[in-house]
């Protein structure tokens, strides 16, 4: 059976992080098992990064306002949604989600909502008065969108579990899909080359790299505090933090690296996309991210594609999947954990850090490979498509 289904996202603009890659990721499997994707958006129609996606993607804006308000989205949505088998509907507190619940509630056409963690009560504790405006909004939208989703998609069972503790008010028939990456193909060798030459100071150096947003859930502070502990071990030992910084947080954590004497030995190299990216990954003898909050962690999945282990906190909702393949190494998002985390690593021989290199590849196959995610997402659908035509 042939399934056509549209994604909506506010925006593919990959310097918000994960959902836009994860789009990317279902929209290129599904087409590569002989499905129908579109994309609904509200991105310019010029935005450079729409030519990475294969399927056909549709831009609904002007978007006004940190809320995303698109006023043509609605009527496109009416118009359009006839020519699909379902809806999948990514992230919530926007327009965008509200926008859909309001066009699908009432129509035999079922749609499903991926919360990209965004229910995760971390953010409850770090941002309360930002947690205040939700419960507003909370009983008359965004409840409203979960309760009436055919399903409510979560890509751990982690991530299942902690969306029921943010809100007291809460109903939705959860759903845990795969998710990740396509593997990475490209030659091994050139890609690292490619990466050296950019980044020259590099070479012959034992990297650590952090690859990701600067934002203060990630926990850099932390990461940065920890291989000042460590990085007088080895000479050569160099931390790459490579991520757009949207926030202007750099600049304290610059300040931090000098206070702790460690400035020379990080790198920041900006966001990297392609084989840039892959080549800091070949690179690399291990990936951190200490992070306060990680829905799933698609970094780390790429990372373990390309065989490199990682070194993770256990809010990194993943991380149970990651000890039992031991694929790389967990603890707390403290200092200390952080610290531990580095001093594990670097003390470990390196026949035992190759084996947990070649669990990382094995755990990538088993579990977070793009086509089985797909998979997944679409079983999901076509489960929920059946259910809809025998309710009808």
């Amino acid at each position: 059976m042939t399934i056509r289904y549209l994604h909506v996202i506010h925006s593919l603009d990959p310097r918000w992080g994960g959902p836009a890659e994860g789009v990317k990721q279902f929209a290129g499997a599904a087409m590569r098992l002989n499905h129908n994707v579109e994309i609904a958006t509200f991105e310019p129609p010029d935005a450079p990064w729409a030519e990475e996606f294969e399927c056909p993607i549709h831009y609904i804006g002007p978007a006004y306002l940190k809320y995303g308000y698109a006023p043509r989205f609605s009527t496109w949505l009416r118009r359009n949604v006839a020519r699909f088998d379902a809806v999948v509907v990514n992230g919530i507190w926007q327009y965008h989600s509200f926008t859909t619940w309001r066009v699908l509630r009432d129509s035999h056409i079922p749609y499903y909502v991926f919360t990209h963690g965004m229910l995760d009560p971390w953010f409850k504790r770090r941002y309360p008065l930002k947690h205040m405006k939700k419960l507003l909004y909370w009983p008359w939208a965004e409840y409203r969108v979960l309760r009436d989703a055919r399903a409510v998609l979560f890509t751990s069972e982690e991530e299942r579990q902690l969306a029921r503790r943010s809100f007291g008010l809460y109903r939705a028939n959860e759903l845990v899909v795969s998710y990740g990456v396509a593997p990475a193909t490209g030659d091994h060798a050139h890609e690292r080359e490619t990466f050296l030459k950019q980044f020259p100071m590099l070479r012959e150096k034992r990297l650590l790299l952090f690859l990701g947003r600067l934002h203060a859930k990630k926990g850099c502070d932390l990461l940065i505090g920890a291989f000042a502990q460590v990085a007088r071990r080895d000479r050569s030992l160099r931390l790459v933090i490579a991520g757009p910084d949207q926030g202007g947080l750099r600049r304290s954590l610059t300040a931090l690296s000098e206070q702790l004497g460690v400035a020379d030995s990080i790198v920041w190299t900006g966001m990297l996309g392609g084989v840039l990216k892959r080549g800091a990954l070949r690179a690399a003898e291990a990936f951190v991210l200490p992070s306060h909050q990680e829905n799933f962690g698609l970094a780390v999945a790429e990372s373990l594609s390309c065989g490199v282990p990682v070194l993770i906190s256990d809010k990194v909702n993943i991380w149970r999947e990651i000890l039992e393949d031991h694929a790389g190494l967990v603890a707390d998002d403290t200092l200390a954990g952080t610290t531990r985390l580095l001093e594990d690593w670097l003390s470990m021989s390196p026949a035992g850090r190759q084996r947990i290199a070649s669990n990382a590849q094995a755990c990538f196959t088993r579990r977070f490979h793009s086509d089985a995610a797909a998979r997944s997402l679409l079983s999901a659908i076509e489960r929920g498509g059946t259910e809809r035509r025998q309710v009808a």
